[in-house]
């Protein structure tokens, strides 16, 4: 039974209502462990000076931020902990903002928010009734685990959620990026091939179809050599072509519409397959 991340209100207006925040994303990813090959152990990991070479304790250590090169400004981690953002246990929702306007960018993660104590029903379900019809999100701040975050509250799928944001200047901005074009005019006759592409590929969101097809063969790997057997395969050349040459563009635009086409009934004939499958 998953167990909420963080338990406090969230106030709008004159409205305070309790709520519970659990995680709406897992990890799935495979995670190993360093060992000794002669031995089998795991690797250990001990913090020592990196001037003498001897094993620190934790009371011998202390925080350093470099504020150049080989000078530090310490601190003890008492005064780290004075610095932390008091523990609240309310956002206040200062803003509301048109939910388009939040650019994917700004989204870290997210948690389902659910109703919690007498009367939260009622506020949870208007507050969801209103942003659903007003299309907006909830900006606000909230701490959680001693740290301070900016939070959107935003109707997702029939519920609340909050999604941690990134402040305005943890995002980076193409200007401090080197080698991003400047807009200029396309030719009409690839623009109108690069838009059939889009077209023929044109479909539905549907986050079920896009396998970690990566993580899935780990997986099998992994229990193959639990049971003793070490498959070696060689991995599939996949055909590439090369866009450098930009006389050679129109071609493979034209190309690229020719099997985009093909894809899109081979997926339509793979669909129906299956729905006959199901029906029989």
């Amino acid at each position: 039974m998953a167990r909420p991340v963080w338990k406090g209100s969230i106030s709008f207006g004159l409205v305070n209502m309790g709520v519970k925040a659990f995680s709406a994303v897992r990890d799935h990813e495979v995670h190993f462990h360093q060992l000794d090959k002669k031995s089998g152990a795991r690797v250990r990991y001990v913090k020592v000076s990196g001037k003498s070479g001897d094993p620190l304790e934790k009371d011998d250590i202390e925080m350093g931020y470099e504020v150049k090169k080989g000078k530090y400004v310490t601190f003890s981690q008492r005064e780290l902990n004075d610095l932390q953002p008091a523990s609240t246990r309310t956002l206040d929702v200062s803003d509301f903002v048109a939910l388009e306007d939040v650019d994917p960018i700004y989204y870290d993660r997210t948690y389902w928010l659910v109703p919690d104590g007498e009367g939260a029903d009622r506020a949870y379900r208007l507050l969801l009734a209103a942003m659903e019809d007003e299309q907006r999100v909830g900006i606000g701040t909230v701490v959680m685990r001693n740290k301070q975050y900016l939070a959107a509250i935003r109707p997702l799928d029939g519920a609340l959620a909050m999604s941690t944001l990134r402040f305005d200047d943890d995002v980076v901005g193409k200007s401090e990026i080197d080698g991003v074009p400047r807009k200029a005019k396309v030719d009409a006759k690839e623009l109108k091939l690069a838009s059939q592409i889009i077209d023929a590929l044109a479909s539905d969101w549907k986050p079920s179809r896009y396998k970690d097809t990566y993580t899935d063969e780990l997986r099998k790997r992994i229990e193959r050599k639990e049971k003793g057997k070490d498959v070696v395969e060689e991995g599939e050349e996949q055909e590439t072509v090369d866009t450098s040459n930009v006389t050679d563009l129109m071609a493979v635009l034209q190309e690229s519409v020719e099997r985009a086409k093909k894809g899109r009934s081979t997926r339509k004939r793979t669909t129906k397959a299956a729905k006959a499958r199901k029906s029989a």
